[in-house]
Formats: structure tokens, C-alpha cells, sequence
């Protein structure tokens, strides 16, 4: 569900690309073959990845809604907002602020499992995929950012993945969808929630929802 956003990879890029530091950063990524974002998540991992969120991310809180929110409240009108900015240009202020995005969606994602549960859907599990998620920084960063235990898919393409499933059902190869899923697929690693991060997380969450309750004030 991109934690509520139409585009979160788009999300996350156009966020880090505004840092003054950003041109610095791309130059080093490009020197070793990566994206912007791979790298931001490679950088952070070497300053004890989602251990030190705390500590990297210091006082900025974003709401990366820059295209709206999808879900849980498909609000079109809905923007971004950032908090906690300084006058900081250096690339660890980029590797902060890169960690905070991400973050933000993984507020975004505990609204929709919440919203789930308020109707009686249980959900136990979130199975990550796509680019970001081939990232294993990202990956504990939504497990402790939504409190649930993240699995990873050991297929590189699960989204491609999941459309070969349609197909075989639709062949006739395999009687139905979880039939498929069963026969196609197999999880890979599973990344626990921090528990002594929880209590953190939890207070950047209502810092989240307050940002988007003061943005949407503004809007009027």
C-alpha cells in the first residue's frame, strides 16, 4: 500500500533531492553504481542502521504526502509537510532527514493496519516488496515504525511475481490465487519490531498525526 502514498519511492527521492547536500550525496552514489536512496540507506546502515534512528533523525518529523493521501483517508489535498529543520547542509543531516522520510511512511502504514483492525481485518504480518524494500534498513524501519513483524519475499520481483500467479490461475495451473501462492512463492527474512524503540516511535507517531491534523487545518 506505499504506506498511503500513490508513489512512495517518488516520495522518498523527491524528498532527499531537496537537501543541499543532495548533488554531493548523487555524485558519491553514482561512483559506486547506486541510486541516491540506496545509498542514503546504505549510509545509514553504517551508522548502526535502525538502532541509532533516534540519534540520525534528531528532532525532523515528515509527513510525506506529497501527492495526497491514498489511504486510510483518500485525501487528494493532503501535501507534505516536514518539522524540525536547522540550518544544517552536511550529508549526515541528509542521511537523517532521508531516515525521517522513511519513517513517515512507516507512520502511514500504521494508520491503514490500524484503520484494518478498527473494522475488523487482522493483520499480523506485513510482507514488504518493491524497490525500498530490498533494502533490509527499510525493512526493520517498518517493523518498528508500525509495531508488526515484516517478511520479505525471497523473489527479487514479487511484484512481477504476482502477476505470473494471476496468469498460472488463469491457465488453469493452479485451482486458485492462494493455491498459487502456496506453489509460487516462499518468504525469506523476518524482521522483528525494536521493542526498546516502541515507546519512541509512539511518540513520533502522534507527532506524525499532528502534523497532518495541522496541515489539513491550514488547507482550511
Amino acid at each position: 500500500n506505499e504506506g498511503g502514498q500513490s508513489a512512495a519511492g517518488a516520495a522518498i527521492d523527491h524528498l532527499v533531492r531537496m537537501h543541499p547536500a543532495a548533488g554531493e550525496a548523487t555524485a558519491k552514489a553514482q561512483a559506486e553504481g547506486l541510486s541516491l536512496s540506496a545509498w542514503l540507506s546504505l549510509q545509514a546502515q553504517s551508522r548502526n542502521g535502525a538502532a541509532a534512528t533516534p540519534a540520525l533523525v534528531g528532532g525532523i518529523h515528515v509527513v510525506p504526502e506529497f501527492l495526497g493521501n491514498r489511504a486510510p483517508f483518500a485525501d487528494p489535498d493532503a501535501r507534505a509537510l516536514i518539522a524540525g529543520l536547522d540550518l544544517d547542509t552536511s550529508l549526515d543531516s541528509l542521511v537523517g532527514l532521508y531516515v525521517a522520510g522513511v519513517c513517515g511512511l512507516g507512520y502511514g502504514a500504521r494508520q491503514i493496519v490500524r484503520a484494518e483492525h478498527d473494522k475488523g481485518i487482522p493483520v499480523d504480518t506485513i510482507v514488504v516488496s518493491g524497490g525500498a524494500g530490498q533494502s533490509p534498513l527499510v525493512r526493520q524501519l517498518l517493523a518498528d515504525t508500525t509495531g508488526m513483524v515484516v517478511v520479505a519475499s525471497t523473489s527479487p520481483e514479487p511484484v512481477l511475481l504476482g502477476s505470473a500467479m494471476l496468469g498460472a490461475v488463469a491457465a488453469g495451473a493452479y485451482k486458485d490465487v492462494a493455491a498459487a501462492m502456496a506453489g509460487m512463492s516462499e518468504l525469506g527474512e523476518v524482521y522483528h519490531p525494536d521493542a526498546t524503540l516502541a515507546g519512541w516511535h509512539a511518540k513520533r507517531f502522534a507527532a506524525f498525526e499532528l502534523l497532518q491534523q495541522a496541515g489539513k487545518a491550514i488547507r482550511g
